[in-house]
């Protein structure tokens, strides 16, 4: 292996994509499930450079003939090149953090700061927040020691201005957890998740709901990435790549949920987006028909729906934990706040919107069996369809050319250069 990545476990990396895209190497994931089998790569140094990810960062540490001051600080490397059999052992963790900073115009300078979590990544925000200038840092953790702070105690610190979880809490398959309630922090001016699956962590919802920036580790995965690909090769590599490839990935993996009224085309239109988009089509009442067992009606009725909205919400948290999806929801799954948070995690929310006279009425839909049931629906979910949706569409025209228009607003919102990467570009 010339390049590549080592860690216990590999399987849900993006390290190989990622780093594909920076440069013209071939990149390879070397799965090690046992420090013996690290430390037999280490000695054997059969590579030209390499990344290092959990739980080897400290392990590799001895093998290294210098590491950087970043690294020094963390007491961590994530980031090794071989010249000529010395090691030379380097930290892009600390470059990406202050990255993501940079970029979402945070500044830790004189602010009190929260750090969640006690892993290798908090020790990386730890080290930016101490070079950023922050006036105080505050560790909290489940099982506090060494100074910091038990979640119950963090609550009462009021000052707190920018908080970082660290964590894995909220990660997926745990989506949806989260420790700390926002509403205790009246000064807080920015939140930071290092995780990225999912793209918005219960955390991240809270702050967005609070209208604070809400930043994930997306970002810092692969700016971290490109200052080792930079260590790589020896060359630099324009930080515009950095928002290109971070756009690309959202882009593939973030699922694309359509809202909207019954009959207004979600499932036909679905199809086609996910032809479009290259993703996978899931209709929510296809899944709630199969654990049902039967039809929705059998389940459903006017005045009684309870049963169905328990099963709707159960499903709709299962869906939105996967990704790369076209989602078409059921018209009332928007009833429920938990389902919009959950849809949303991983997902951009279009809104379908049909004329009222447009509308299907009856068939399989028991809510909407006769016009005046079907204009009471609109009326009450209309603006949950607005509140819930990033983007909205009409769908007044042929069904080939509306699906278009949901792809470019599902691609505007990720904003990314569709231009080939740079090492291509000058190859």
């Amino acid at each position: 292996m010339e390049y590549g990545l080592i860690g216990g476990r590999l399987g849900h990396s993006y390290s190989k994509l990622i780093h594909e895209a920076l440069a013209d190497y071939d990149y390879r994931l070397c799965p090690l499930p046992t420090p013996e089998q690290a430390h037999a790569f280490l000695r054997a140094r059969d590579f030209k450079a390499i990344n290092v990810t959990i739980p080897y960062k400290e392990l590799v540490i001895p093998y290294c003939d210098e590491i950087d001051d970043a690294a020094r600080a963390i007491g961590s490397v994530n980031t090794i090149v071989n010249r000529s059999g010395r090691l030379e052992g380097h930290n892009t963790d600390f470059a990406g953090f202050t990255w993501i900073l940079r970029k979402n115009h945070i500044s830790l300078k004189d602010k009190t700061v929260m750090l969640l979590g006690t892993g290798g990544t908090q020790k990386t925000a730890l080290a930016v927040a101490r070079a950023e200038g922050a006036a105080e840092v505050l560790l909290v953790s489940r099982h506090p020691r060494g100074g910091a702070l038990s979640y119950e105690e963090a609550a009462a610190r009021p000052d707190v201005q920018v908080l970082v979880n660290t964590s894995p809490v909220g990660m997926y398959p745990d989506n949806g957890a989260c420790l700390v309630g926002l509403g205790n922090y009246p000064k807080l001016e920015a939140v930071l998740d290092v995780i990225y699956n999912p793209f918005r962590t219960e955390l991240l919802l809270r702050a967005e709901a609070l209208g604070l920036p809400a930043v994930n580790g997306m970002g810092m995965l692969v700016a971290q990435a490109k200052y080792a690909a930079e260590y790589f090769t020896g060359k630099s590599i324009p930080d515009a790549e950095i928002d290109r490839i971070d756009g690309m990935l959202r882009a593939r993996l973030s699922n694309l949920v359509l809202i909207g009224m019954p009959g207004c085309g979600k499932t036909s239109l679905g199809r086609r987006c996910a032809a479009l988009l290259g993703k996978r089509f899931v209709d929510m009442d296809d899944v709630l028909v199969e654990r049902i067992g039967g039809p929705i009606s059998n389940i459903l009725s006017p005045g009684n729906e309870t049963p169905f909205r328990d099963l709707e919400s159960a499903v709709a948290a299962d869906l939105s934990r996967e990704n790369g999806q076209v989602i078409a929801t059921g018209g009332g799954a928007v009833l429920r706040a938990e389902n919009v948070r959950a849809l949303r995690q991983n997902g951009v929310v279009i809104y379908i919107d049909r004329p009222l006279g447009a509308l299907a009425v009856g068939g399989a839909r028991p809510l909407s069996q006769s016009a005046e049931a079907l204009a009471k629906l609109y009326e009450a979910r209309a603006p949950l369809y607005e509140a819930a949706c990033d983007a909205r569409v009409e769908n007044t025209g042929a069904p080939d050319e509306t699906a278009r228009r949901i792809k470019e607003k599902f691609d505007e919102i990720f904003d990314f250069e569709r231009a080939e990467p740079e090492h291509a570009r000058h190859s």
